[in-house]
């Protein structure tokens, strides 16, 4: 039954996340609050591994949320859970685009979800900053007591480093080793 329902959360997650990873960020949030598969700050976990590892961000969440529950084979239903929308609906639409190429009511839909995409990437990015620079349980009264400051001033250093011309030339990889060990040393999780 839980591989049934691993394929199913995943299926709709794929489904319904237009533009990429990071718009299947706030449905990972929802299936975490109704499935209580993950916690918000594991999730956060995942998206940084996600990140920084090769291939696609929501094949990686959904691959590593299938194997904690149900090992390879969870792994391999929920990854073809995340997968198989994107799969029907490229075949759907390259048997159909050519003959409503010049439609406007195609032309329209399509113009129509690049605002909605947009809105999804925007409430990741949000989410994110929220998790990893605040604490759990925090409130606009008490917003300066909820921020996590050694987490900021990583995130504003990071952020003048990277965009210096001696070093934006760096690879990326440097900077993540950096703030790994960062935050082993100085002990920034508890997320």
């Amino acid at each position: 039954m839980i591989l049934l329902r691993l394929f199913w959360e995943f299926f709709k997650t794929g489904l319904f996340s237009v533009g990429g990873g990071m718009a299947t960020i706030p449905f990972l949030y929802d299936m975490s609050d109704k499935t209580g598969w993950f916690t918000h700050g594991e999730l956060a976990d995942m998206i940084a591994i996600s990140e920084s590892t090769p291939g696609p961000i929501g094949v990686n969440m959904s691959s590593y949320v299938g194997f904690q529950l149900s090992g390879i084979v969870g792994a391999i239903i929920a990854t073809l859970g995340f997968i198989a929308p994107s799969i029907l609906i490229i075949i759907l639409v390259s048997r159909f685009l050519q003959r409503f190429s010049g439609s406007r009511t195609v032309e329209s839909a399509f113009y129509g979800l690049r605002p909605a995409s947009a809105g999804l990437i925007a409430s990741a990015a949000l989410s994110v900053v929220t998790v990893a620079l605040l604490y759990d349980g925090w409130t606009f009264g008490s917003l300066l007591g909820s921020i996590r400051w050694p987490a900021v001033l990583l995130f504003v250093f990071l952020l003048i480093v990277t965009n210096l011309p001696a070093t934006r030339k760096w690879h990326p990889i440097l900077f993540l080793a950096f703030s790994a060990v960062v935050g082993v040393l100085f002990q920034l999780g508890g997320v």
